[in-house]
């Protein structure tokens, strides 16, 4: 009866230490209830990182004040290794879906890191643990001079882990910040965040080698082998990811101008290390190697002027008062919302054609990854209406046929 007590003290005190986690968590989702994304709070309340954490402190608090106290702990003890998997589960999976949204493996690696995490903890509450882990010692091989057992394995593979999360977080979370109401310097924001997450990412991985016992001096022979990998097979891939850098250094291309490289036109929407993504108008989207980039001809439409020129030509009678119908002719088309005002609309008699007057406006537009005929289509409309109303003849080809 007495041990039944110290359960139902211990599972209240369990349930005390959740809503104690649970009820600060819930307080501040609902004040940074815009956020999408968050490693700690998570889309809900119980899926961030802030949970577990606060959840397994408060439990462990109360494990050690029980302890202090003299009363049994049993279930207190079982509630920690619980909790610790949850918040490493929670880590790995928020940190990888903020990351990496995109990444197949990422799901992946989540599935592995929940299945290890639930295993380890199933065999630290049941009492096997020590026993599976000297078992796992015992797995041994001999590589070069070195012994390695597969518990070495898997504690340098958890280190690792570890380390490249946390790497991966502070990478997302710097480059969030510096891409954060970018405006006119995005591609330089660009290329800082590109080289953080590179250097972040780099010592992360020395910093884990490290930690798993791994000698960095043999490095040196890795990397003499990875230079002459990247100089034979690697180097479209290499040269893929300078000329990325480049382009950001040089800003000769940015994120949003209006591009037309190998027949393809655009808006360009993200330039990664690797390769440049541009969205054209009706929704399809091209992913270009960034050596293509540097080495053929680019037509850029917004480096120095976002304002593009567009023509139309339109045919009118050679009886035609030309000096009257260039006015209003001007204001139609200047009347149309997209088209510039500074420089206005202007009109060119191009060419004595055989069935009459052919005529050229020119006008400008300052948004044309918007689209450019849609905004041709109006302006033919208003020039279109414009004759009809002034009753203007639009002159079409006639042929007399003489009989032999």
């Amino acid at each position: 009866m007495n041990f039944d007590l110290h359960l139902v003290q211990q599972a209240l005190l369990l349930l005390a230490c959740l809503l104690g986690a649970w009820a600060p968590v819930a307080l501040l989702r609902r004040r940074f209830a815009a956020a999408e994304e968050s490693v700690w709070l998570g889309r809900r309340v119980i899926d961030g990182v802030l949970f577990p954490m606060l959840a397994l402190l408060l439990t462990w608090v109360a494990l050690r004040g029980m302890l202090h106290a003299g009363l049994g702990v049993q279930l207190l003890r079982m509630a920690l290794p619980i909790l610790s998997s949850l918040l490493l589960i929670r880590l790995v999976v928020r940190v990888l879906r903020l990351a990496l949204p995109q990444s197949g493996w990422a799901h992946a690696a989540e599935r592995w890191v929940s299945w290890l995490a639930w295993g380890g903890s199933i065999l630290w509450i049941s009492g096997l643990w020590p026993a599976a882990w000297a078992e796992l010692e015992a797995i041994e091989w001999k590589l070069g001079g070195v012994h390695i057992s597969l518990a070495t394995l898997l504690e340098a593979a958890f280190n690792v882990v570890l380390v490249l999360v946390v790497t991966l977080w502070l990478s997302a979370a710097i480059e969030s910040r510096l891409l954060q109401r970018a405006t006119d310097d995005l591609s330089a924001r660009k290329i800082v965040a590109n080289l953080v997450k590179a250097l972040l990412l780099l010592i992360g991985l020395l910093l884990a080698l490290s930690g798993a016992g791994i000698d960095l001096t043999a490095l040196g022979v890795l990397g003499g082998a990875l230079g002459v990998g990247v100089g034979l097979g690697l180097q479209k891939l290499a040269s893929n990811y300078v000329s990325g850098f480049v382009i950001l250094a040089e800003r000769s291309l940015r994120i949003g101008d209006v591009v037309k490289v190998d027949g393809f036109e655009g808006r360009i929407s993200d330039i990664k290390t690797r390769y440049t993504v541009i969205r054209a108008v009706n929704g399809r989207e091209s992913i270009v190697p960034n050596e293509l980039l540097i080495t053929q001809r680019v037509e850029n439409s917004s480096l120095a002027d976002t304002r593009v020129a567009q023509t139309t030509t339109v045919s009118v009678g050679y009886d035609t008062e030309l000096e009257r119908l260039f006015p209003l002719l001007a204001a139609a088309v200047a009347a149309v919302p997209r088209v510039q005002q500074d420089p206005g609309p202007a009109l060119q008699l191009s060419n004595f054609g055989a069935d009459g007057l052919e005529l050229t406006l020119v006008y400008w537009i300052a948004d044309p990854e918007n689209g450019t005929g849609n905004v041709r289509s109006e302006v033919n409309l208003a020039v279109l209406a414009l004759l009809r109303r002034e009753q203007v003849t639009i002159p079409y080809p006639q042929r007399v046929v003489h009989p032999a």
